[in-house]
């Protein structure tokens, strides 16, 4: 009963923990987005040239400031990604066959097939927005499902292989998923597309650029960063200097979307809801598919936290910058895309708690915390090594016989 007793104390205090495990920017992202789009409804009013000035810095689609902007939101994300963990595979009694081709089939088979009903049944009769909502669906996350993940108290091992994959597999997988799921699909269905199509080349250039580029620029810097100065410098000190970058470049960018939006936006305020719609539903179904395979594979919660929330999230910097690039700034796509972090933030943070309450409330698999199933071999491993690396006893000399 003590053992049971102080195991519910410590996870209610867990629970009560989750938004001091947030740091203050990612705790009032919500807020900070809400304020950079009432900030740039007003810059928009104030200034009604703002967009012919940015028309003149233009390359193809994407004014070269927003461009500036996404590039910065990108690269301290990519520089966060443990690339050197690929190839690690945790042996904890937990079939990684099973917990990674589950995670992959969920977020690049069942996740973009599901945003693209979803966006059909809301959004049939806005072509625009329904692409845009489409683009969100199909960038896997791979910086903010670490956050969820740790304060759910997932696995982090695994999450960390699974954010790796994710953003290497985008970088080829990205452009074809794209092309797919907003040319090819929707005429084998037969669906009215309204003239809203668009060429493969088209996305993977966008890709190319705004996952390429700050992809290689975070790669080489955690390689040099690591070898010069070590892992813990790189992440204790390196990366929380560089992190509110992501934050910065995002509100940049927002700021000057909605500013040459304002007309559209102001006139059609109830755009942003109906937007708001398929999404709220697609990260609700997703993370509830995650954790129910996780349970039916009879997973630890570790493992089945770690499973829906890498499932749930999307990679909304890149919606954004796809959108942008391929769309224009003052597109309805583009207005979809930024209204993805709006949702999704504050819904995966209440996912969060609802995590840790089954975490009290089901019985798992080694307990709430999968201590048994998941250090079981990793102790006995441990004390094994131990054995290993243990001095050899020396029997103590023997006198002089008489």
């Amino acid at each position: 009963m003590a053992v049971a007793e102080r195991r519910r104390t410590e996870v209610a205090a867990d629970e009560r923990a989750v938004l001091t495990r947030l740091s203050r920017l990612d705790r009032f992202l919500p807020l900070w987005i809400a304020l950079a789009m009432g900030a740039g409804l007003v810059l928009g009013s104030l200034v009604p040239s703002l967009n012919d000035w940015l028309g003149k810095l233009q390359v193809g689609t994407v004014s070269l400031p927003i461009a500036a902007g996404l590039l910065l939101m990108m690269y301290p994300v990519l520089a966060k990604v443990r690339y050197e963990d690929l190839g690690r595979m945790s042996d904890d009694g937990v079939s990684n066959g099973r917990f990674f081709g589950g995670s992959l089939f969920l977020s690049w088979v069942v996740g973009p097939a599901l945003m693209f009903a979803l966006a059909w049944i809301f959004l049939a009769g806005e072509p625009a927005y329904r692409t845009g909502v489409i683009i969100v669906g199909l960038a896997r996350c791979i910086a903010m499902v670490l956050v969820w993940n740790d304060i759910a108290l997932g696995d982090r091992e695994r999450a960390a292989i699974l954010v790796v994959f994710n953003a290497l597999f985008q970088v080829a997988a990205y452009s074809l998923l794209g092309y797919f799921y907003l040319t090819v699909l929707p005429g084998w269905l037969g669906f009215d597309t309204q003239g809203f199509e668009v060429g493969i080349w088209e996305v993977a250039r966008t890709v190319l650029i705004f996952l390429g580029i700050p992809l290689a620029a975070g790669y080489l810097t955690r390689r040099v960063g690591i070898r010069r100065r070590g892992r813990d410098w790189y992440e204790q000190q390196f990366i929380p200097r560089i992190a509110p970058i992501t934050l910065y470049g995002l509100l940049f960018t927002i700021v000057l979307l909605f500013a040459i939006q304002g007309d559209e936006i102001t006139s059609q305020p109830l755009d942003v809801a109906l937007i708001a719609l398929p999404l709220l539903a697609y990260f609700a179904l997703m993370w509830t598919a995650g954790f129910a395979a996780g349970r039916l594979m009879r997973f630890p919660y570790p493992q089945t936290a770690s499973l829906s929330f890498t499932v749930a999230s999307n990679d909304f910097e890149l919606a954004i910058a796809v959108a942008v690039g391929v769309f224009g700034a003052v597109s309805g796509q583009a207005l979809a895309g930024v209204v993805g972090p709006l949702i999704e933030v504050p819904v995966l943070v209440a996912l969060v708690y609802l995590a840790l309450w089954l975490r009290r409330r089901l019985t798992w698999r080694g307990g709430p915390a999968g201590e048994v199933a998941v250090s079981q071999v990793t102790t006995s491993l441990r004390a094994q090594r131990k054995v290993q690396m243990a001095p050899p006893i020396t029997p103590p000399a023997s006198g002089p016989s008489r």
